[in-house]
């Protein structure tokens, strides 16, 4: 078995207050503090499988275009998401399996371009508006009973499992890969940045802040009982412990490498984009109303995220 990453993002970053903030307000940590931020998602070659875990942003996602008070920045494009699964040797209809984490943008956004794939969502995910008009969903219940502390999981196959963990959605999932010895967490956003779970800290995005505080503790009790290589989309720790097969030590962080930001970014263009889902606010599409005339209590339409985290584009 093999499992590897899909990069399709770099050079990105979180700021502390965005990935530490969620239970004891973004205000208590310092926005000058920038983790190194990526976009990737995983792919799991069983020898008569190809399963992917999400499926990146949609083709045409606009870069942001950041200054000194962005507190997110998903990155410059290395590709788009489907020339980083082509380039990894694969081809669409060799995919049989997708396994969702949850329904934002930046993890559903190619589903489509699979057509041979059964596409595995939470049940209480697939009414997303992200997910209509999608073919081959496969509603998950979670009927396989506990995955050791998480209560409810789905095995997908031999050294594959499907578990539930709702917080940062109400319908998000992870995914567990055994082999050789190592239990592989393949997650969206449990996390964004791995010094969170180190920290003890969830992001200031979340469907259910208890859920999610829930699902947080589980994950770190399991870290800390098997040996875990904890594979995030949002921080290139993800694809490094993946390389380097590491095993994750709530006790022993690896040492921070802080982001090295350039602010000298592309002229705007008038479109805003949301950077938590990916939904791009075009003026065009709203009648010539500029994001910047938007009301004060104005949401992004798909994650009802407000308007502080988006990002010119």
């Amino acid at each position: 078995m093999e499992i590897k990453a899909v990069k399709f993002r770099k050079d990105g970053f979180y700021s502390q207050p965005f990935a530490f903030g969620g239970e004891e307000g973004a205000e208590k940590f310092d926005k000058n503090i920038r983790y190194r931020g990526s976009l990737q998602n995983y792919l799991i070659d069983t020898g008569s499988e190809v399963i992917l875990v999400d499926t990146g942003l949609p083709a045409g996602t606009p870069e942001e275009v950041i200054d000194e008070n962005s507190v997110v920045f998903t990155g410059k494009d290395i590709s788009s998401y489907m020339e980083a699964f082509t380039n990894l040797g694969y081809k669409p209809e060799q995919v049989t399996k997708i396994l969702l984490t949850h329904k934002h943008g930046d993890h559903s956004g190619e589903l489509k371009s699979f057509p041979n794939a059964e596409i595995y969502v939470n049940a209480d995910e697939t009414d997303a508006a992200e997910l209509q008009g999608i073919e081959n969903i496969v509603p998950v219940n979670f009927t396989d009973g506990a995955y050791y502390n998480f209560p409810e999981s789905l095995k997908i196959s031999d050294g594959v499992y499907y578990i539930k963990a709702k917080g940062h959605t109400n319908g998000n999932s992870i995914v567990i890969v055994e082999n050789d010895g190592l239990f592989y967490m393949l997650h969206g956003d449990i996390t964004y940045v791995d010094e969170a779970l180190y920290e003890n800290k969830l992001s200031v995005v979340f469907d259910d802040i208890a859920a999610a505080r829930e699902t947080l503790d589980r994950v770190r009790e399991f870290v800390k009982n098997h040996p875990t290589v904890y594979c995030g989309t949002h921080t290139p720790q993800g694809y490094e412990n993946l390389e380097a097969k590491r095993v994750m030590d709530p006790d022993n962080p690896v040492p921070t490498v802080f982001a090295e930001v350039d602010f000298s970014q592309q002229e705007a263009t008038g479109k805003y984009v949301c950077s938590i889902c990916g939904y791009v606010y075009d003026p065009a599409e709203h009648g010539g109303t500029a994001f910047e005339d938007l009301p004060d209590d104005w949401k992004c339409p798909r994650c009802k995220q407000p308007k502080e985290k988006f990002n010119k584009a």
